[in-house]
């Protein structure tokens, strides 16, 4: 029989921190609640009409007590905001050795990609112990990435990549749940955290390995989608070198740069008119309503493993082809 909790479980390495600060903020809140309430119930009823009480000096001031109970309360509220926006900078900083798990929302499931090429539905399982950065984005509306026990809830928004990272503490299965309404079957979105002893989840991966990596399906999908026909080294076509690419910045059309990350690949993917690298036409062809997210995750894992490849020689730019100074548009 279920029982209804007053307070969920806690099983991540934040959640601690977060019901302190949540305890913290209660505490101080009924402080302030009780002095407010407390000074106007005391003076309502000694100055009631028909007391006795002393009023000969009504018209004296006193700034003391006004000035300490207002200072008191701003600094320990103060103190509460930077608390919690020390704690909400880290729950989104990730630490370097964090394992990378991609999370993609949609009408009405959770599905994850595991680097290895593992995937699954409505289910996610993690290693206890290890950090965890999840990469989530929407494929139609607004969806809420929300587990209880970990006191973590975030917005998966379409068009764009969120990260989260997470540790889990305890092994077991926790609820997930889409905490923004999203459609008709919106209360059917949930699924399960499964968080596992480090061996077990090793053999976890094994037993659901599939033949080829993220990496591997995306180097795949990239031929199969014609890419290297432009981007390979004995294209015809001018185009920005894609080995190296990653995680380096980008000079564009007009000035200014960009850091090659996800989300500057998966605009170049869906959106390539929206920046253009200097350097190179705007032949690009957009890809958006051909491919699904997961596909573009493929593809940003392909990429990035080609971060640190030393890029070919460029081929000169054939005869036909715009002056060097015409603007060109950039991969992401």
């Amino acid at each position: 029989m279920n029982r209804l909790q007053f307070w969920p479980q806690s099983a991540s390495a934040a959640a601690t921190e977060v019901d302190h600060l949540f305890i913290a903020l209660l505490v101080v809140s009924f402080l302030v609640l009780g002095l407010v309430f407390g000074l106007m119930i005391y003076f309502g009823t000694k100055y009631r009409a028909g007391s006795t009480a002393d009023r000969s000096d009504e018209h004296l001031k006193s700034w003391r007590w006004e000035v300490a109970w207002t200072t008191v309360t701003l600094l320990m509220f103060l103190a509460l905001f930077f608390w919690g926006g020390d704690l909400y900078a880290r729950l989104y900083r990730p630490p370097p050795n964090a394992l990378d798990i991609y999370i993609v929302g949609k009408q009405w499931m959770w599905k994850a990609q595991h680097a290895d090429g593992q995937a699954e539905i409505n289910e996610l399982h993690v290693p206890v112990g290890r950090p965890v950065r999840l990469v989530m984005t929407s494929q139609d509306v607004i969806h809420s990435f929300y587990v209880p026990a970990f006191r973590l809830k975030h917005d998966v928004l379409p068009g764009r990549y969120e990260m989260l990272w997470l540790e889990a503490t305890v092994a077991g299965t926790y609820p997930l749940f889409c905490a923004e309404f999203c459609g008709t079957d919106h209360s059917r979105m949930g699924g399960r955290i499964v968080v596992m002893a480090p061996a077990a989840y090793e053999r976890w991966l094994a037993a659901r390995g599939p033949s080829s990596t993220m990496a591997q399906q995306g180097e795949a999908l990239f031929r199969q989608l014609g890419c290297s026909g432009c981007h390979g080294a004995n294209s015809t076509v001018r185009a920005p070198p894609l080995e190296g690419l990653y995680g380096r910045p980008v000079p564009l059309q007009g000035g200014g740069t960009v850091i090659a990350d996800d989300q500057y690949i998966r605009d170049s993917i869906l959106l390539p008119k929206s920046q253009i690298a200097a350097g190179y036409a705007a032949v690009m062809p957009s890809f958006a309503g051909q491919i699904e997210e997961e596909d573009v995750l493929k593809l940003t894992a392909y990429l990035r493993s080609l971060a640190t490849a030393a890029p070919p020689p460029e081929n000169p730019p054939p005869e036909n082809a715009p002056p060097e100074n015409t603007p060109t548009r950039a991969p992401r």
